[in-house]
């Protein structure tokens, strides 16, 4: 049982033994630990960034980006990662101010909105992410058929023997599978990270709720 749960248990008790914790007492717990949520949700979001970042460089000389480079494939891969570096700065600003709001919140009325803004924010962030993935993929698909001769070739071939839809057919169903699976991973990395976060915000808010009413 957390420190919230014993100070509304502590507030409902009428024996004399025990002082009534006022409205003030148990709103001010509730906008400590939001605040703290929302904290982490920030600091969290700075150290994904930070990971990988450090990923991105740390592979930078593998096989397969030395073999974008060979495709020219900057041209279209940096473009894209300057977009998504401005968009996560801004999402890291909303986390900073939803944070800072969160903190100097008076009232439990603006707390909750406050709290669902940042429910919002988060969402946003994550859809953010899952879509750049996606759109990552279809541009390294992009790159892979403009200026991959080696790939062209066995699509000629392919083509020749009359087994070009057999073609499309396992390199789509093989790409399709890939990108599943990594969703599928980044989604339970949000789920587990950000999802918990959120969790407790929600809780928060429906103790608000209660206290309003």
């Amino acid at each position: 049982m957390d420190e919230l749960e014993l100070l509304k248990k502590d507030w409902q008790k009428q024996d004399k033994n025990y002082p009534k914790l006022s409205y003030d007492d148990i709103y001010k717990m509730i906008l400590k630990k939001s605040s703290s949520i929302v904290k982490w949700i920030f600091i969290i979001s700075i150290i994904e960034f930070v990971f990988w970042s450090f990923i991105s460089v740390a592979f930078r000389d593998t096989e397969s980006m030395k073999h974008f480079r060979e495709l020219h494939g900057e041209n279209i891969l940096v473009p894209i990662a300057i977009i998504g570096f401005g968009i996560l700065i801004y999402f890291f600003i909303a986390f900073f101010k939803n944070y800072k709001r969160i903190s100097v919140t008076d009232s439990a009325k603006a707390l909750m909105e406050n709290i669902l803004k940042t429910r919002r924010t988060v969402k946003q962030y994550v859809a953010f992410n899952i879509i750049y993935l996606i759109v990552c993929f279809i541009a390294a698909l992009f790159i892979e058929f403009d200026k991959n001769q080696e790939l062209n070739d066995h699509l000629s071939q392919a083509s020749a023997n009359g087994e070009i839809f057999k073609f499309y057919a396992i390199f789509f169903a093989t790409v399709f599978i890939a990108l599943v699976l990594l969703i599928g991973v980044f989604l339970l990395f949000y789920w587990l990270v950000y999802g918990i976060l959120l969790k407790g915000l929600n809780r928060n808010y429906k103790e608000l709720k209660k206290l309003e009413i």
